[in-house]
């Protein structure tokens, strides 16, 4: 990453987004799930044992193909939403704020949607995926992905493993966070490329250092070598600590202004195409995290200056804030549902409607976990007794964010005025 001069237009961003809303941002987090959604429908071998083939085409040529085409799609979702994750704390972050209720609205944002997911894992996958204890305690805990057994790591609902690093980075934000404002503004760039190099820096202690055998069932490295260089949630932490970073030069104003969103976005391209020609391992994370970055960050510039786009659309925004729930259900209504069809294919248009039949059912799946599970908790229980009490007894309501979930207020500042939120802030992302 380049610390190229900004232009004055992105200075003047910079400085005047006082930490504005980002609906563009929100709208652009369903796209990175449904790359995810993509690549699941594509595994020529299911997580879940026995791990039959997810994809339903009957033509060789055409599964072949399908497959190889959405092979890399999941990676850079996944490693999307975490650059975004930090990126979104970064830029809502006040000095002062309460670290216990930080941690506790952020719990409070995985831990309901994962327990119910979980609970359809535990009746749905019974007998199969789920053979001990050990192997469905851990995942329980959103702990899984610590644990370098493929049977543990992805275990119960598959795509959880990436609460365990969602869970770090929640768990390590307000420790990470102050030293990072201490950083002077000239070097924000090179700290935000040091988090590059890290990236590449797990890939080659992988490819090295990391027992190649026994080989994955799920991709052509090792279990050992899938689980340190793409589950392990500290090897994840460069991404997000780069989303941290990125935040901070936008608000200090300096982007640079050639990076633009159509750029970002040709960038992103010839990322997702040096992922068939790079070794594997490099397709996690490293061909497409510059990309990633410039995307976020050029995104977040041109909402920061107000304009508008398709992906602000209310339609977008609420596919953005459904989006954590689309990804975590995908374990139940792809891995799932293909299971009741015993391995059965289909010639294209078939195989095209099962698709869709999957995506219809996931979106409705993530949509209701949202508005059912996930809203009204953070309502419930994402502020204390006390701080509602607190508010009570000020004679106002307590405040609400864009998706009806609370806000924390800062302390020692002012809580934002009930209303004063506008639709389209994005809530932290969750892959």
């Amino acid at each position: 990453m380049s610390s190229a001069s900004p232009t004055d237009g992105a200075v003047r961003a910079g400085r005047d987004a006082r930490r504005g809303n980002l609906p563009s941002l929100t709208g652009l987090r369903f796209f990175a799930a449904l790359l995810v959604f993509f690549f699941h429908s594509s595994l020529s071998n299911s997580p879940i044992p026995p791990n039959d083939p997810i994809n339903p085409f009957a033509d060789e040529g055409i599964a072949g193909t399908y497959e190889k085409l959405l092979l890399n799609t999941g990676y850079i979702g996944v490693s999307f939403f975490f650059v975004l994750s930090g990126f979104v704390l970064a830029w809502s972050s006040r000095p002062g704020q309460r670290t216990t209720a930080f941690w506790r609205r952020r719990v409070t944002k995985l831990f309901p949607n994962h327990l119910v997911v979980f609970a359809a894992s535990l009746v749905l996958f019974a007998g199969s995926a789920i053979t001990s204890v050990g192997h469905w305690l851990p995942n329980l805990f959103m702990v899984h992905s610590f644990f370098p057994q493929a049977d543990v790591n992805l275990s119960m609902n598959p795509p959880s493993w990436s609460l365990s690093s969602e869970l770090l980075f929640y768990l390590l934000f307000p420790l990470l966070i102050v030293p990072i404002r201490r950083i002077r503004e000239g070097a924000l760039w090179a700290w935000a490329t040091a988090m590059v190099a890290g990236t590449v820096l797990v890939q080659l202690v992988s490819m090295h250092l990391v027992p190649d055998t026994p080989k994955s069932a799920i991709t052509p490295i090792s279990d050992m070598q899938f689980w340190f260089g793409y589950l392990f949630p500290p090897g994840r932490l460069f991404e997000f600590v780069l989303g941290v970073l990125l935040a901070r030069i936008v608000l200090a104003g300096r982007w640079p202004g050639w990076v633009t969103t159509p750029f970002a976005l040709l960038l992103t391209v010839l990322g997702y195409g040096a992922g068939f020609v790079v070794p594997f391992e490099y397709t996690f994370v490293v061909a497409t995290i510059i990309p990633i970055g410039a995307l976020i960050g050029a995104v977040a510039v041109s909402d920061s200056r107000g304009d508008r786009s398709w992906l602000s659309s209310r339609t977008m925004v609420w596919l953005g804030e459904v989006s954590f729930g689309f990804y975590l259900v995908q374990g139940v209504t792809i891995f799932y549902l293909r299971s009741l069809m015993d391995g059965a294919t289909y010639g294209v248009l078939g195989s095209l409607l099962v698709i869709a039949g999957f995506f219809a059912v996931s979106l409705a799946a993530g949509a209701l976990l949202h508005h059912c599970v996930e809203m009204p908790a953070m309502r419930r229980f994402g502020r204390s007794r006390k701080e509602m009490r607190e508010r009570a007894g000020a004679g106002r309501p307590a405040p609400t964010g864009p998706t009806g979930e609370p806000v924390v207020p800062v302390q020692g500042g002012r809580s934002p005025e009930p209303g004063s939120e506008k639709p389209g802030t994005p809530t932290v992302p969750v892959p």
